[in-house]
């Protein structure tokens, strides 16, 4: 009974789901109204879109219809948030070659007369969303925080008699104090 059913709703291009659910909802409606009204049989009236595939060309010839094609992505190359002199990639490798490998994090800290100030600091390793610059075998992190503030800068490291630092070149800076310790760089 059941096979010669699913058949002859196959024959219509009529889904058993849709069958059942219609059966199941005029059984409900018919409990729910009054009991003069005669049990009829649910009817499907196919909609607009038809359930089955459209016939195929037996010509052997069809051939499928080929695809727009795709644009390759391009790949750019981007210039770095930070550069790296040579005497500052030889000085960051003298500090990391300990005997437990650390990376160097440059961000800024509101600091200073002017407003800001580079702050550098040992970490095991990138957070989430730090920036690595690789350079030379050396990779250096900036801060998420600090990129704004940093990009487009070259870090130097600059030794003489009386002191030794690393020296920023900063593109963006608008002002400094008069010590070079802080900075502020433009808000555009």
């Amino acid at each position: 009974m059941a096979s010669t059913s699913l058949r002859a709703a196959l024959a219509h291009n009529i889904r058993r789901p849709l069958y059942a659910y219609s059966r199941a909802a005029a059984t409900l409606h018919a409990s729910s109204s009054s009991p003069s009204l005669p049990e009829q049989p649910p009817t499907v009236v196919p909609g607009s879109s038809s359930y089955t595939s459209p016939p195929v060309e037996s010509g052997g010839s069809h051939r499928p219809s080929k695809r727009p094609s795709r644009m390759a992505p391009q790949i750019r190359a981007s210039k770095a948030a930070l550069t790296l002199t040579p005497s500052a990639v030889q000085r960051i490798r003298s500090l990391i070659s300990g005997p437990t490998p650390q990376l160097v994090r440059v961000g800024v800290r509101n600091k200073g007369c002017a407003g800001m100030q580079y702050h550098l600091e040992y970490v095991e390793g990138p957070g989430k969303f730090d920036e690595i610059v690789q350079q030379d075998g050396v990779r250096v992190l900036i801060d998420s925080k600090a990129l704004f503030s940093i990009i487009g800068s070259e870090m130097d490291w600059h030794e003489d008699r009386m002191s030794s630092k690393f020296i920023f070149k900063n593109p963006n800076i608008v002002d400094a104090c008069g010590c070079g310790e802080s900075f502020n760089v433009s808000a555009t």
